[in-house]
């Protein structure tokens, strides 16, 4: 793996670069960068701070990423960016054959250790989205878990997403009755202010240029650890994982 040493001067700030080739980066986003702007003002997001960082500051430099897939703000984890319009659209193309996978916690015991969550979601005028009953209101948005460890008051869950919908596993589980730990959007209450306990842990993908299949896997978050005490890498990994995506979007 590849894991390059920005300068200073350079260094991306809410990023980890893990690996940089000539075709695309995979970082490691901090909660509470965007990953891209939604509005003009929104200069501060892992996008512009990628841009910023393969032009080495050279405010006349053509040089660009560009995105492959989102996270929201307040999760923290792995992300792609293409370095051409070509290797972007080949990962596109090529996004159901991506395997990523989310660490949670999540308040209570779910009732079973592994599930499926399956619903269409929509989304309101003041961006909260929620399941509705009618098909063609909503998009179908499938979430499977499985329980990792449980505490007395929470639950860490392995998770793959079947469908990439926008906040698609904070209102699964919330909706559910289990909402994400720290989320006060689909959790209103929570007493957890410390940040959103959602990570995007790991990917595999094929390389959008030479196919070869890459994987990338980040530490589980400190934060994660202290809610569920023990909870350690050698879990994460005996865990059995959901099944493969048998579909998919690039937006989480």
């Amino acid at each position: 793996m590849n894991r390059p040493h920005p300068s200073g001067r350079h260094r991306p700030r809410g990023l980890e670069i893990l690996h940089e080739d000539r075709d695309l980066f995979v970082v490691n986003k901090s909660p509470g960068v965007l990953t891209t702007g939604t509005r003009r003002d929104e200069a501060f997001t892992a996008e512009n701070v990628l841009n910023q960082y393969v032009r080495k500051g050279c405010a006349r430099s053509r040089k660009q990423v560009y995105l492959v897939h989102r996270l929201d703000r307040e999760t923290s984890g792995v992300l792609l960016f293409a370095k051409s319009e070509e290797a972007q659209q080949r990962l596109k193309e090529n996004w159901k054959a991506t395997e990523k996978l989310y660490l949670a916690i999540v308040r209570g015991h779910l009732p079973q250790r592994e599930g499926l969550f399956s619903s269409h979601l929509a989304e309101n005028e003041d961006l909260y989205v929620y399941s509705v009953d009618d098909p063609s209101a909503g998009k179908l948005s499938q979430t499977e878990y499985a329980v990792i460890r449980e505490t007395r008051t929470a639950s860490a869950v392995k998770i793959r997403l079947l469908t990439g919908r926008k906040n698609q596993i904070r209102v699964h589980f919330a909706e559910a009755g289990h909402a994400v730990v720290g989320d006060p959007k689909y959790g209103p209450g929570d007493p957890f202010r410390e940040r959103l306990c959602l990570h995007a842990k790991s990917i595999a993908f094929d390389h959008p240029c030479s196919g070869r299949r890459l994987f990338f896997d980040t530490p589980i978050p400190e934060v994660f650890a202290r809610l569920v005490r023990g909870l350690t890498e050698d879990e994460w990994n005996a865990t059995m994982s959901p099944p493969p995506a048998g579909r998919g979007s690039t937006r989480d």
